[in-house]
């Protein structure tokens, strides 16, 4: 069995420690400002130069849609001829467009591949272009791909690794079109927590006024409006950029978020249960197939014929052991979960179990 290990506990003690478990963080690491965000582009294009493992063109009829369109804006004519080519592959074009991009500027792109292409190794995207959800196209993106996974197979046998039919282009895509922002004339701005909670946005107002009196005011856990006062000769901007370096200490909700497919479980200092006995039990069912050939005598005239021979086990844990825990701090719980010496698995199903029973005093967040 699977022990939590020593480790795991160190590690887990190490991130409470002692009172520093809200340590101070800067206002301009917790919160983003009002109109000041990303914008997500998306495109379409080819993939060219692959060696063999692109789109088979009779299963992706748009692959070849798009290579006679690209070939006629070129002055090439292919209507009406068969294609054969597999060294062409049509892919998506996602990118994201940072706040204050300027024309000329370089962003990274991402190209996955839409039809039945095998791998982009080697490839070369050409010219797209990349759109918002407002139609307008702000960015072109060209350049060498580059794949981080691959993948190699014989006769008989195939490995690989990663993903070879997504790659990356860094720098690939140079902005065309700029995304207006009024900052400069506004009069007030508004500031929006990350992970929206009463006390922290409170803690946000207070120390702002502390340093600004009268300069801003929490509108609702999520936002905190910032408005220069009489006494502040400044912008807005201004204002801003100086509050972001204050500093306010952080608090949470108490959360434990479980992730079944890895296996992961992750608690916040906040953590808390109440008094309560665990057992918990391994039970392991092992089953083995050994078939023989029971082969008939020379001359018999009888027939080879397998017979089956299973074996099965079963072990019970030898018992389970009934456990109290009582977390009053993290470090308490820790240390009882870790006596009981499960696995990360079952520590999952002893989480949800103690939160159905009502003593986990945190909300479950399953991934």
């Amino acid at each position: 069995m699977y022990r939590l290990s020593a480790s795991f506990l160190a590690f887990a003690l190490a991130l409470v420690g002692a009172p520093q478990a809200m340590a101070q963080t800067r206002i301009k690491d917790i919160v983003d400002v009002e109109n000041v965000r990303e914008n997500q582009l998306v495109g379409y294009g080819l993939v060219v130069g692959l060696a063999g493992t692109g789109d088979r063109i009779r299963n992706a009829p748009f692959t070849e849609e798009s290579m006679q369109s690209m070939l006629e804006r070129m002055g090439v004519n292919i209507r009406g001829t068969q294609m054969r080519t597999q060294n062409v592959a049509a892919v998506s074009i996602t990118a994201t467009m940072p706040p204050f991009s300027r024309s000329g500027s370089r962003i990274d792109v991402q190209v996955s591949a839409l039809g039945d292409a095998t791998s982009l190794q080697g490839g070369t995207l050409i010219a797209s272009s990349l759109r918002a959800l407002d139609g307008e196209i702000y960015a072109v993106a060209q350049g060498p791909v580059a794949v981080s996974g691959f993948k190699g197979q014989g006769a008989a046998a195939s490995v690989s690794r990663g993903v070879t039919t997504s790659a990356r282009i860094a720098g690939g895509a140079i902005v065309e079109r700029e995304v207006p922002y009024q900052l400069r004339s506004a009069n007030s701005l508004k500031l929006a927590l990350k992970n929206p909670d009463f006390s922290t946005a409170d803690r946000i107002a207070k120390a702002i006024n502390g340093r600004f009196p009268g300069a801003a005011q929490m509108l609702d856990p999520a936002t905190v409006e910032v408005r220069p006062s009489s006494q502040f000769a400044g912008s807005v901007i201004d204002l801003v950029t100086q509050v972001g370096d204050l500093e306010v200490k952080v608090d949470q909700p108490a959360k434990v978020v479980i992730n079944e497919a890895s296996g992961t479980v992750v608690m916040n200092s906040d953590v808390r249960i109440t008094p309560v006995a665990i057992a918990q039990g391994g039970l392991t069912i092992s089953v083995t197939e050994a078939p023989q050939v029971s082969q008939p005598a020379p001359f018999s005239q009888g027939q080879t014929t397998v017979v089956p021979r299973t074996q099965v086990q079963v072990n019970d844990g030898n018992g389970a052991s009934l456990a109290v825990i009582n977390g009053s701090s993290l470090k308490a719980l820790v240390s009882g979960l870790n006596t009981l010496g499960v696995s990360p698995r079952d520590l999952i199903t002893i989480l949800q179990a103690i939160k159905t029973a009502g003593a986990l005093q945190a909300e479950i967040e399953v991934q």
